[in-house]
């Protein structure tokens, strides 16, 4: 990428980054989130559900404001974490924290369609030979909810890649240390002559998402005939 100058490529660089960490720790608690969605009958499950999707209705600078408020140093849980030496806000870290919460809603939605798509007979079959709900979910539900969980792990990488107005709230748009590629794009387009470095940043993200929903697509596949197959 000699074509990329040394602030662009560092914007590309930590977006993969920031895109790839988000995706990866909200994965767990977005499996068993959308598990207790899609099997859990409890009290509570509206409020859940509808905390859940929240990052989806609230304006992104909103978000942002709540996790500065939150988990900035003089929040209730920024100022704990700060006595342990773990920063968030105004760091690369913050930007994983925001890019997670605002990608939440979309991984947690594909995951769980994906488990309310697996007929309950199954698992009802592996409990009665006595496996136990953990070994179910290990061995029933989540191999043939794997599509979902892949195209959910997509969806929240992309949305992660793009994710601009709790960003630049939370952690500001800092060259070499916070800024991503879309924030990497508005600052080059407020400056004269930065529409070229912009147009490159633009080229690669498209690039970067297309690559990303195309292995996505590819991974399902693979999986779904090997499920048929087996």
């Amino acid at each position: 990428m000699d074509w990329l100058g040394p602030q662009e490529w560092q914007a590309v660089r930590l977006s993969l980054q920031v895109a790839a960490w988000a995706t990866l720790l909200s994965l767990p608690p977005g499996v068993w989130v959308a598990h207790l969605l899609a099997r859990g009958q409890f009290p509570g499950r509206s409020v859940l559900n509808a905390l859940v999707h929240l990052p989806l209705i609230l304006p992104p600078v909103v978000t942002g404001y709540l996790l500065l408020w939150v988990f900035g140093t003089q929040g209730p849980v920024g100022a704990v974490l700060e006595q342990f030496g773990l920063v968030l806000a105004f760091r690369w870290t913050g930007a994983v924290l925001a890019a997670a919460v605002m990608a939440f809603p979309l991984l947690v939605r594909a995951i769980r369609l994906s488990i309310e798509a697996v007929d309950p007979r199954l698992e009802q079959a592996g409990a009665s030979l006595g496996a136990s709900p953990l070994a179910v979910f290990a061995t029933v539900t989540l191999p043939l909810a794997l599509p979902g969980i892949l195209a959910g792990m997509v969806l929240a990488f992309a949305k992660s890649m793009g994710e601009f107005g709790a960003t630049i709230t939370f952690v500001s748009n800092i060259p070499g240390q916070t800024q991503t590629l879309p924030t990497a794009v508005y600052a080059f387009l407020q400056v004269p002559g930065g529409e070229a470095s912009a147009l490159r940043l633009v080229v690669i993200s498209v690039v970067i998402s297309m690559v990303a929903l195309l292995g996505s697509e590819f991974l399902a596949r693979r999986v779904s005939r090997r499920g048929r197959v087996s």
